[in-house]
């Protein structure tokens, strides 16, 4: 696959799931006016769970899947990738089902741990309640996600891209009119509304799948054509086909666990150990805060990093397998690149902006609290995005145990210094212990892809410094446009005007930072030759004049 390619494909898969962030993003204002603190925080309780067994329903199959068409593709092989695309979706069924029953079954056990104290806001029923109404995602989430990691290894973005944006929608919209009715105009309990809130997993699954098969139909006449001119399988049986899917998709059942792994930690030890200092009347809300508005926010930028950890494990494992050492070290220099390019600006204008968009999103009554949390929180997202970059990279040029190694070491970390810091620091313990956490995975993983792939990180280094100097211009321009813009407009006043200061100063913000990239052509050097074209054309009209 070619640097083009490659970059094409991630934008159409970044576009995606950018508009899927951005829909997730904007259905929290209504969401958080509806439920408040409490509700959040029993969505959490919930979908927390929900994360764990999906990851472990999926058993890592789907990005295997593309990974094992990607190879097989490579080679000519289309039958083979077509029969193990078929064995895929056996599989996920089977395994959607057990999953959901193992959920549904175990509510009312893990309900209890969750809490750590049966004095907060939310009772053990409304947990288990909940749990069991996303636990029906189970069903559906599976057999999409190997859909779209076929049509990943066959190098096709576009049903992953817009699959993810209309799940999102219609989940969306079911969720903010269900819990509208039961408690507006029905007047009925928050445990219910919560409850038919992550029930609208499954009804957006449904969305997704449709479009999926609508892909699949479109398309399955050029995807024949191709198993038509398939040359000689390679004789491989169904168990060694098995056993080749599951080595693929150890480590990425790992990997996809990072998250909620970490989250799951929390769920287990930080109301307990706020309990347990003297911080009750306030747990839930920072629970909330830590596990589902931050989070919300953060996972914007690092969302482009996703994109590039579905992307790149095909590509990357094309060019291991044709033995081209110089294309591999290209894709993996310039995903590097390009993820800290586009990454660091958003991290930091959130940081820089913390409290504004606290405000403008959540509670102004806690803004103190919540607005301190997300300036921590904010710089976890640098952190995670290199986490999902350097595990996809090792997966692609076969070190699949040293992402799992990576991942354990920094999970480790999180396990250790999880309550101290909490005992220490309260809620912002938490976010420093994750943030310690991956920290460890990320050093770990670059010196692994250092020795096994002949990587050198001196161009990246380089560039680094100068976009981290670019980022720190825009920061200084986001305070003194800030500082301006409260002489006119308190953003700590209403949601309106935290609104307006937000918007103004991040716009001020990415212009600066995309200006000097511009000037100094590294847009250019990133993101292809249409920069470089515009900024040489640029040039030759300022001489002209």
């Amino acid at each position: 696959m070619s640097s083009s390619s490659l970059l094409r494909g991630t934008f159409i898969l970044t576009l995606g799931t950018y508009i899927s962030r951005i829909l997730g993003m904007i259905y929290v204002f209504p969401f958080v006016a509806l439920v408040g603190d409490q509700g959040t925080a029993l969505y959490a309780y919930g979908y927390g769970q929900y994360t764990i067994f999906l990851s472990l329903s999926t058993i890592g199959v789907p990005m295997a899947v593309s990974k094992f068409i990607s190879k097989y593709n490579a080679l000519g092989d289309y039958e083979t990738s077509r029969k193990m695309f078929k064995t895929g979706m056996l599989l996920m069924v089977g395994m959607g089902i057990v999953s959901f029953i193992l959920l549904y079954s175990l509510a009312p056990v893990l309900a209890p741990l969750q809490l750590g104290d049966d004095q907060l806001g939310n009772s053990v029923e409304d947990v288990t309640n909940v749990i069991r109404m996303v636990s029906f995602a189970l069903l559906i989430v599976p057999i999409m996600s190997v859909i779209r990691g076929f049509f990943q290894g066959n190098q096709t973005m576009e049903p992953t891209a817009v699959s993810q944006v209309i799940e999102q929608l219609v989940r969306i919209i079911f969720l903010l009119v269900s819990v509208y009715f039961i408690l507006k105009v029905g007047n009925g309990e928050l445990s219910t509304a919560i409850g038919y809130a992550t029930f609208a997993a499954f009804v957006g699954a449904l969305g997704g799948l449709a479009v999926l098969g609508w892909y699949f139909l479109k398309r399955r006449q050029s995807l024949n054509v191709l198993l038509a001119n398939s040359k000689p399988n390679v004789k491989i049986s169904s168990k060694e086909m098995i056993k080749e899917l599951l080595t693929y998709a150890g480590p990425f059942v790992f990997v996809g666990l990072a998250i909620p792994l970490y989250q799951y930690v929390d769920q287990y030890t930080l109301n307990r150990t706020l309990v347990e200092n003297g911080k009750r009347e306030i747990a839930e809300t920072i629970f909330s805060i830590i596990q589902f508005k931050a989070p919300k926010l953060v996972m914007i930028p690092v969302s482009l990093a996703t994109a590039f950890g579905l992307t790149l494990v095909p590509a990357i494992t094309k060019a291991f397998t044709d033995h081209n050492g110089k294309q591999l070290r290209v894709q993996i220099d310039q995903s590097f690149q390009v993820v800290y390019f586009l990454t660091l600006p958003a991290v930091v204008g959130l940081a820089t902006l913390s409290y504004k968009f606290y405000a403008m999103f959540y509670n102004i009554e806690e803004l103190s609290l919540g607005g301190s949390l997300l300036r921590w929180y904010a710089p976890v997202a640098i952190l995670f995005a290199f986490f999902t970059v350097t595990a996809a990279i090792l997966q692609g040029i076969q070190k699949q145990k040293l992402a799992v190694i990576s991942l354990f070491f920094g999970l480790l970390l999180k396990l250790v210094f999880n309550i101290p810091f909490i005992t220490w620091f309260g809620g912002i313990g938490s976010i420093l212990a994750t943030a310690l956490g991956y920290l460890g995975s990320v050093v770990y993983s670059v010196f692994m892809i250092k020795r096994h792939a002949n990587y050198s990180y001196r161009i990246f280094i380089k560039r680094a410094i100068l976009m981290s100097i670019f980022a720190l211009i825009m920061m200084v321009g986001i305070f003194l446009i800030g500082g301006l813009l409260q002489q006119f407009i308190d953003y700590r006043e209403g949601r309106w005007e935290a609104t307006i200061v937000s918007i103004i100063a991040t716009v001020f913000g990415a212009a600066i930072y995309l200006y000097l990239s511009y000037r100094s052509n590294l847009a250019g050097k990133l993101l292809g030759k249409r920069f470089s074209f515009l900024k040489r054309k640029s040039l030759a009209g300022e001489k002209s004049n």
